[in-house]
């Protein structure tokens, strides 16, 4: 189960998988999916099971058959660190498919630029597109709404006694919406719900509203 919102006269769609599909500009952002990051963890040891790997590319594949876009724009951290053997899966990956991709470069983006032009991927720092901001890291700009990254945002849902759970989010205030990480073992950071915020939790294959009052209300209780 998806859920839609109108973000200034325009029609976004939040996937459970963490991409947010544009509808009148058929593009879907993908943020922080640290491709090679599983692998990374297994070279040093980490009891990570070799599937985890295929996880990324079958939750995209999921996206892409939901939407269908014309255009895949990564808001950065696709891949975690230098080349490894995860390159050669995202190379066969890319080929296999129709559209067209964009990385808007983050922090995490280090492996060379020729690498990803060789696959037709175009690299940007940012993208300004009708009025709406597309980067990494959140960015204030007059008159723009941002969509970003970086953050992985969460948040922690309170149950009866002490009963808690914290889930991936999209995370929109005014001006801005943070995308969860798309990627498997990213981890997360707890957002605390300001009061015209918007949250709107991942739970298995959906996309769940979180009144904001009842978390806050929640929470003070606890204190």
């Amino acid at each position: 189960m998806m859920h839609g919102i109108m973000i200034r006269d325009n029609s976004f769609q939040m996937h459970y998988s963490g991409a947010l599909f544009w509808k009148e500009k058929s593009i879907l952002l993908i943020s922080d999916v640290h491709l090679g990051k599983v692998s990374h963890f297994r070279k040093f040891g980490a009891a990570v099971p070799q599937q985890a790997i295929q996880k990324n590319f079958t939750a995209m594949d999921e996206a892409l058959e939901t939407y269908l876009p014309k255009t895949v724009i990564f808001l950065g951290d696709l891949f975690h660190s230098h080349l490894n053997n995860e390159w050669k899966l995202f190379e066969a990956w890319v080929t296999s498919k129709t559209m067209d991709f964009i990385l808007v470069s983050g922090n995490h983006d280090i492996i060379s630029p020729l690498k990803y032009e060789a696959l037709k991927i175009q690299i940007l720092s940012e993208l300004l597109l009708d009025g709406f901001l597309l980067t990494h890291h959140l960015e204030e700009r007059e008159g723009a709404f941002n969509f970003a990254g970086h953050i992985h945002p969460a948040i922690r849902l309170n149950g009866l006694g002490r009963q808690s759970v914290r889930l991936p989010c999209f995370y929109k205030t005014n001006n801005q919406m943070i995308l969860p990480a798309f990627g498997e073992f990213t981890g997360s950071y707890t957002m605390e719900p300001c009061e015209d915020c918007e949250v709107f939790a991942l739970l298995g294959d959906a996309v769940l509203p979180v009144p904001i009052k009842e978390v806050k209300k929640k929470r003070k209780y606890r204190k």
